[in-house]
């Protein structure tokens, strides 16, 4: 065959020339993938053969740090689990749903979710047959009543730590009651962190993330993560595995492996991002205008024990109440100086949100206010600044 004709070689790809293996892990940056023959294409798209076909159905990149995070979770554990990573942690949550749940089935929640959550499950999920239920996930014998009455509640979903207020429920005997009565559970661990808690060792089925957050750490990628232990279900062909390429949920390359670079570092800043929070709850405390602090590593929170028994540490969420409701909420974060104003969290500086105007802003206000969500209270992501500098905002905001 004749050398190829420079419009040709400007077309094709290079010989790959790597000859040794690389220290950090690289970018596939690839839409899809070759065949040596047609052959090796039929045994990888019928699951004969391990390999890759098209990005959107599996990619090196990604399913490494998809792999990573399911190392995270079981990590001391004897269990094994399988991870997704997806284009965001809303994508997870839909993912899990939409794998598992059927027009007619109905989940179980609580009130006082991420409000992006409790908008996908009613304003998304419900027009499709699939309908929530709010209950409060600390009467878990209301909670075994709802599940034993209703055959058609399949999936108990909760939060733990929840967003914005911290509360925390009991994932061990909420896990219990799903298994005893045949359904599933899942929690969302973005505040908590596989470090500082791992759902898997309470029996829990399924957990989503917002990588977005603490996983990453720096603000810089949309993804999110869906890790079970129930393997086959993420498996080429099966439910949550279909749920993921036919709705196109899975994560870029290039968001993957910013995930990843910041997963490195996930040890160091959660331990810093918990021990400024810790010393910030106890700032707030004394302050005469807050009438209340959400940090579950406080005494004084009403599910400090709770978290205490499963938690390493309390993590670097916080939220607190001022008196006046939502005109000091506005005026407070308009003094905010040192710290940010931005409505996400798990960064390494500190970010600050008005849930009432911001996250929950969708969110019915009788709703929000059953759930302690008030036109009042600002929620605090506790950076891994000197928290000195971080005390001194705060201060001068008040």
């Amino acid at each position: 065959m004749q050398p190829p004709h420079i419009e040709s070689i400007c077309a094709k790809e290079p010989n790959d020339p790597r000859t040794t293996k690389p220290h950090v892990l690289p970018i596939y940056a690839t839409s899809s993938f070759a065949f040596e023959n047609i052959d090796e294409g039929i045994a990888i798209f019928s699951n004969q053969k391990p390999g890759h076909g098209y990005s959107r159905y599996g990619n090196p990149t990604v399913e490494a740090v998809a792999a990573k995070i399911a190392a995270l979770e079981t990590a001391g554990l004897d269990v094994e689990a399988a991870a997704l990573l997806l284009s965001s942690g809303q994508a997870a949550v839909s993912t899990v749903v939409l794998g598992l749940l059927k027009s007619g089935d109905k989940i179980l929640t609580q009130g006082n979710l991420y409000g992006g959550t409790t908008e996908l499950f009613l304003k998304i999920f419900k027009p499709y047959g699939i309908e929530t239920i709010l209950a409060d996930l600390h009467d878990l014998d209301r909670v075994e009543d709802l599940i034993k009455q209703d055959e058609k509640i399949k999936l108990l979903y909760f939060e733990t730590p929840a967003n914005p207020t911290l509360a925390c429920v009991d994932l061990a005997a909420l896990a219990d009651i799903a298994r005893r009565h045949g359904r599933l559970s899942a929690v969302d661990n973005t505040f908590a962190t596989p470090y500082l808690q791992q759902p898997f060792r309470y029996g829990v089925d399924f957990i989503v993330h917002s990588t977005t957050k603490f996983l990453n750490g720096h603000g810089n990628s949309i993804a999110g993560a869906l890790v079970t232990t129930h393997t086959p279900q993420m498996r080429m062909g099966n439910g949550i595995w279909q749920a993921m390429k036919l709705v196109g949920t899975n994560c870029s390359p290039w968001d993957a492996w910013l995930v990843h670079n910041g997963l490195k570092t996930l040890a160091l800043r959660m331990e810093r991002h918990s021990s400024n929070a810790m010393r910030i709850a106890g700032f707030l405390q004394e302050q005469k205008n807050v009438v209340r602090v959400n940090y579950c590593g406080l005494p004084s929170h009403p599910d400090h024990g709770i978290a205490k028994r499963q938690m390493k540490a309390f993590g670097g969420m916080l939220s607190f109440e001022l008196e006046g409701g939502l005109e000091a909420g506005i005026r407070f974060m308009n003094r905010i100086r040192f710290c940010t104003l931005a409505p996400t969290l798990g960064d390494v500086d500190t970010l600050i949100l008005h849930p009432a105007s911001m996250s929950h802003v969708n969110i019915p206000k009788e709703v929000r206010l059953a759930n302690g969500i008030t036109d009042g209270l600002i929620r605090v992501s506790v950076g891994i600044e000197h928290v000195d500098d971080i005390i001194a905002d705060l201060q001068q905001a008040f």
